[in-house]
């Protein structure tokens, strides 16, 4: 399945219809008088966030949606069939944005939630509705209420509890494939993983999600590399956890880089709950794994877990931190700023 994480497209709903010139023709009546019914209500432009969908990718195909619109009146005072509603469906995690992407008018977080984001026009009067007692024939009726119009941008953030960063080629896509559901690529080479994954983690009774990033270099912010485009989609985890390549060159220098460019990213990303990890013990001796621990600790201020995800070495000890972690009370949600910068294209 491709992944497609941002779209624009055109919604209108529908117009009501118009409103029907009528008389009645009973036998045996002499004065029948108008009887021309409404016009129907146009139909709604309704989204709705379901469950088993993880991709934009249906908007890339089709960008233009439109209401049906509503049925004109009739004689004998009957108003015309409404339109049908148009259901939009969505991933959870979606946010619709104004065409400016200056406005958020919905975020969608739950499953099921729905919002009607257009109004059906109203029908058009029928003549029937004209009828008074100085116009007791009257032939004038009313069209139906155009509907309304707008085009919007579709942005989805993944909805995970855990977060993975880490320098390219860091084990990442190896850890979440050796803790959860996901198939994530693997290679021996940077970049293997060029689009968010998910997968769900069972630890002691306890289910979480976890999501895969591609891998952040220095000068993500600016584009260098796949870029820090995908950071949106841990904006909404609770907990961070920064795999460290032990056998990089400069873990230390590895883990400053990955935190400069969230920094620079911005929305409060930096400001969450971060797990240091050292990974890829099982290429080193212990006394180095301890000194190069220490020296992490040292610079980060932070307990270090040292793990191998291709071994499964230290895997219990790091889901035990993030179940714990995520069992603490959530701490308030600051409203932070929109990041400008972010986009899913090259």
């Amino acid at each position: 399945m491709h992944f497609l994480d941002q779209a624009k497209i055109n919604i209108r709903s529908g117009a009501g219809g118009p409103g029907a010139v009528s008389f009645r023709r009973e036998k045996y009546i002499q004065f029948g008088g108008p009887d021309g019914g409404d016009g129907g209500k146009g139909g709604d432009i309704v989204f709705e966030a379901v469950e088993g969908l993880n991709t934009l990718i249906d908007f890339r195909y089709t960008q233009h949606f439109k209401a049906s619109r509503g049925k004109g009146g009739a004689g004998k005072q009957q108003t015309g069939a409404g339109g049908k509603a148009l259901v939009i469906k969505v991933p959870v995690g979606t946010q619709i944005l104004s065409e400016d992407k200056e406005v958020v008018l919905v975020d969608f977080t739950e499953v099921g939630q729905k919002k009607t984001l257009l109004h059906g026009g109203q029908g058009g009067r029928g003549n029937l509705s004209y009828k008074s007692s100085t116009n007791r024939a009257p032939r004038q009726h009313q069209m139906g209420i155009p509907g309304e119009e707008m085009w919007v941008w579709l942005r989805l953030k993944l909805i995970a509890d855990v977060g993975l960063l880490g320098m390219p080629n860091a084990g990442k896509s190896t850890f979440i494939n050796g803790v959860s559901n996901a198939k994530a690529k693997v290679g021996a080479y940077p970049f293997t993983t060029i689009h968010p994954k998910l997968g769900v983690v069972q630890h002691k009774g306890r289910d979480f999600v976890m999501a895969d990033i591609p891998g952040l270099i220095e000068g993500a912010a600016e584009g260098a590399g796949i870029g820090d485009r995908f950071l949106g989609h841990i904006e909404r985890c609770r907990v961070l956890l920064h795999l460290v390549d032990a056998t990089g060159d400069d873990p230390v220098a590895a883990w400053k880089t990955v935190r400069d460019e969230i920094a620079e990213y911005g929305a409060g990303i930096a400001e969450k709950h971060e797990i240091l990890a050292l990974n890829k013990i099982d290429l080193l001796d212990e006394e180095l794994v301890e000194a190069l621990s220490t020296e992490l600790a040292e610079a980060t201020g932070s307990d270090i877990l040292p793990l191998s995800g291709a071994t499964g070495q230290g895997l219990d000890a790091v889901l035990d931190r993030i179940v714990a972690t995520l069992a603490q009370p959530a701490e308030p949600e600051h409203e932070q700023e929109e990041s400008k910068a972010w986009t899913p294209l090259p």
